[in-house]
This record gives C-alpha cells, structure tokens and sequence, in this order.
C-alpha cells in the first residue's frame, strides 16, 4: 500500500491538502492539536475554524482576483468551497458563512472520509524520517515547540506580524430604529439580497467624539519581543488607522458612500459603521473592518457610543494575537518543498499567503504536488497566469533580491491580487469604438486577467488529469 501522507494542521490549508490527497486515493493522517493544546485565537477543535472574519471576501470571478480564485478552487473540486457555498450568508457581494456550520461540516466530511485518518495531538518537534511526505500547515499561530524546530531545520529566524479579531454583536441588542439594513450601492452578492449589511451613521460630532476615544482607549501592551512586530496592513487595529489621521477611518471601513439612511433619507451621514451577519440564523453580526487591539472593557464602552450600538451586547470582544511565517520565496521549491528538507511541504499562511481563501488554495496545490510524489507523477505547477500560479509564484519567487546576498529583499504576507498577475493584452477600445480611459479600461484589463486565467487553468487541470467538482 501506499504510505500515507501525514498533514500537520486541520486549519484551512490543512484541511484542504487532506481532501486532495484523499481524492486522488492517497490515505492521509491529518494531525491537529486541538483540543489536547489550545491556541490564543480558537475557541472550539473544529477543523478549518475561522477565528477572524467570516468573510471569504469578494465571489466576482470577472472583475476581482479573490473571485477568481474562488472558482479555480471550485474547478478543483474545493472541500472548502463546498463547505463555503453550503453556510453561506447575505453579505453582499463577498461570500461569507456561518462560522459554526462551515467549521462543522468540513469536519464532518473529513472524519467520514474513508482514506483520511484524524489524530489529535500536540507534535513539539519536526516529523520522524519515517514520515516520508509531510505538510506543514500550523498556520500563524504554530505553536512555539515546532516553530523552533522548523527554524532550527532552516537556519533561518522568524518573521512575524500582528492580526487583530472583530467584535461580534447579538443581533437583537442593536438598535434598529437607528440603523438599518443596506449593502454599499445596494449591491446584490451571492445569497444576497441589496440589504445584507446593517448600518450604523455618526454625524461629525459623534464621529470627531468616536475618534477621540479610539485614540485614548486603554489598548493591549505588547511584550518586550513583540514590540517590533509589524501589522499585516489588511488587518490594521482601527485605533492604529485612527491615529494615522482622524479621516482615515471615513475612507476605509466607515466610509459613507453609497449609503442611504432609511430613517432620514435628506442627511448624508458623516461615518459609517457596517455589521455583516456572522450565522445563518442571523442572531450575530460582525462589526466590518473593525479589528483592535483594544482592551475588553474600554471596546465594550467606546463601541457602545456608535449610535445604533448603545445597548450592544457582545458575543466576542475583538483581540489580537502574533502571526510567524516563514521566508518562503529563500526556504521553499516551487513545489512548496522545504529545500533543506525536502520530504516536507508546508501550506497555508505560514508560508506567507494571507486570508481564507489564499490559505485554502495553497493547502490545495500542497496537497496535490504531495498525492503525486506519493504516486510517483511529476506535477507541474498552475501557470502564473492563474490565481492559484500567480500566488505560488509569489511565495516562492518573484521578488527583488539584494544583489549581494541573492536572497529576497522584502517579504511580507501578501492576498491575491492582480499586481501578481504577468501582464495581459486588454482591448484599448470598447464596444462603440471609443477608447477606453480611467475606471473602464482597469475593468477590461482585469476581465481579460481573469478570462485568460480561467482557460489557463481548465488546460492545466486537462493537463494533469485533475477531475472537476467531484468529491
């Protein structure tokens, strides 16, 4: 029989890797260490627990690389797209889920899948040699024996960053007189109806007031070692984003475009706080964007001066923990391998991809380039042209390298995005002749990224033999 193929964490790209594996009829061990060692960022041992956001972010495959991404991972036959698609909930148009669903039926079909086996279990040091073909995929939050000896293996030193968590609010502790149901240009999105978000308005003075606050807040103070870690920009605390200048957040998550107030139509708010519904029976609602690193009792008292929110009551309070990935473009092949250890793979954000979706493609392609070697096939990487090739091709090369050393000059965790992508040739003019300028000729450029993308990868999967939607 074949040896199985051992997958070390039951997050997103873990999960994902063990469903490819267990596809192409390769058996695989999925080790997870929760609940027998608890981490800083999940409460439950549910497999594939979304412990930010609930949003997958944009399903536009046309016009956004996230969207783009999605399908490619639904062509491939995603366990975690099916899970996505099954729980989702109204959130305009991003995909997001039910947290507690998704996590529970991504367990669910991988305990009931008869190739993968789940142990529970702590591992404090690299994988036995007789563990031929391995994937690492702790994610940010490894815990600190195994990271050790990871960098031990490498020779290298940590990098890391700081992610923050969004309070979640109980639905019927929002004050709906004041806010209302509206998604940004009445948008409508995947199971979405124009209305998929509630909406909280400040006029300048509540907003000037909010923004004071957030500055003054008691916030959480940082060891000794973390005082130099950077943030991940997507993931900014909003007191941080509200210290970089008072208008910043108008511009960024409260920003009042494309909102109208239902109670008083006439008057243009001045900010906006957005909630997005967190479950399917839509009891919680995420306050959007609004990540922090304040502590628990100065949010629960500044988030209740957001009118709308005045009796907010508070499933979970935000927070904040450290993220660490690894120089992956120095320490990984193209095929994700560790060069110093080749028998081991790693997926998911400790490679240095970031969010959901990136993580669940790379535990995708790991899980593929695994089941081959196990087979004996040689399997050749998604062009770069794809979203899947483009983000490979961005942890593990493509970066500026000092000239002197050779080695990457700056790596940082990055989200797909069409800046990975190789140029494309897009049409100059539109339909009428006329050319195309500004707004309307980014849109044609990433219609032909994204047209060119899905060819390319339908030929690859043709090319590798990968069936489609199957599970």
């Amino acid at each position: 029989m074949t040896k199985p193929i051992h997958v070390i964490g039951g997050g997103l790209a873990g999960s994902e890797a063990s469903w490819q594996i267990a596809r192409a009829g390769v058996p695989v061990v999925l080790h997870e260490m929760r609940p027998v060692r608890a981490t800083d960022a999940h409460k439950t041992d549910g497999l594939a627990e979304l412990v930010c956001s609930n949003s997958f972010r944009s399903d536009d495959a046309d016009y956004n690389a996230v969207g783009l991404l999605h399908w490619e991972l639904r062509q491939a036959g995603s366990l975690i797209m099916q899970a996505a698609d099954a729980h989702q909930v109204p959130a305009g148009s991003a995909l997001a889920v039910d947290r507690d669903g998704f996590s529970e039926a991504v367990t669910q079909m991988l305990t009931s899948h008869p190739l993968i086996t789940i142990e529970r279990g702590e591992l404090t040091s690299l994988p036995p040699q007789d563990w031929g073909n391995v994937i690492i995929a702790t994610g940010p939050l490894t815990s600190p024996a195994l990271s050790e000896a990871i960098l031990a293996r490498t020779g290298e030193d940590s990098l890391a960053f700081f992610d923050a968590i969004a309070p979640i609010v109980h639905f019927d502790s929002i004050n709906m007189d004041v806010a209302w149901f509206q998604s940004r240009y009445d948008k409508v999105g995947p199971g979405g109806t124009g209305r998929d978000y509630i909406n909280c308005p400040l006029d300048k003075a509540q907003y000037e007031a909010f923004i004071d606050a957030l500055i003054a807040g008691e916030k959480t103070e940082f060891k000794e070692w973390e005082a130099n870690t950077p943030y991940f920009d997507g993931c900014l605390p909003i007191e941080v984003m509200a210290e970089r200048g008072r208008e910043t957040l108008r511009h960024g998550p409260m920003k009042p475009m494309g909102l109208t107030n239902a109670h008083n139509p006439t008057v243009k708010a001045y900010g906006v706080v957005q909630l997005r519904q967190d479950n399917a029976l839509g009891t919680l609602y995420n306050m959007v964007g609004f990540q922090t690193k304040l502590k628990y009792g100065a949010q629960a008292e500044i988030f209740r001066m957001i009118p709308g929110l005045e009796n907010a009551v508070f499933a979970r309070l935000g927070g904040l923990h450290r993220n660490t990935f690894l120089n992956s473009p120095k320490l990984l092949d193209g095929t994700l391998r560790l060069k110093a250890d080749p028998r081991l793979r790693f997926a998911g954000q400790i490679t240095g991809c970031e969010g959901y979706v990136e993580s669940a493609s790379v535990g995708c392609m790991a899980g593929l380039f695994a089941a081959a070697a196990a087979q004996g096939r040689e399997l050749t990487p998604p062009p770069a042209t794809t979203a899947m090739g483009a983000l490979l091709a961005h942890i593990t090369g493509g970066h500026l390298v000092h000239e002197e050393e050779g080695a990457p000059r700056s790596f940082q965790p990055m989200n797909v995005n069409f800046g990975l992508f190789p140029p494309v040739d897009a049409p100059n003019k539109g339909e009428d002749g006329k050319r195309l300028r500004g707004a309307e000729k980014a849109k044609a450029r990433k219609l032909a990224m994204t047209q060119r993308a899905r060819s390319d990868f339908c030929s690859w999967m043709q090319e590798i033999s990968l069936p489609q939607m199957a599970g």
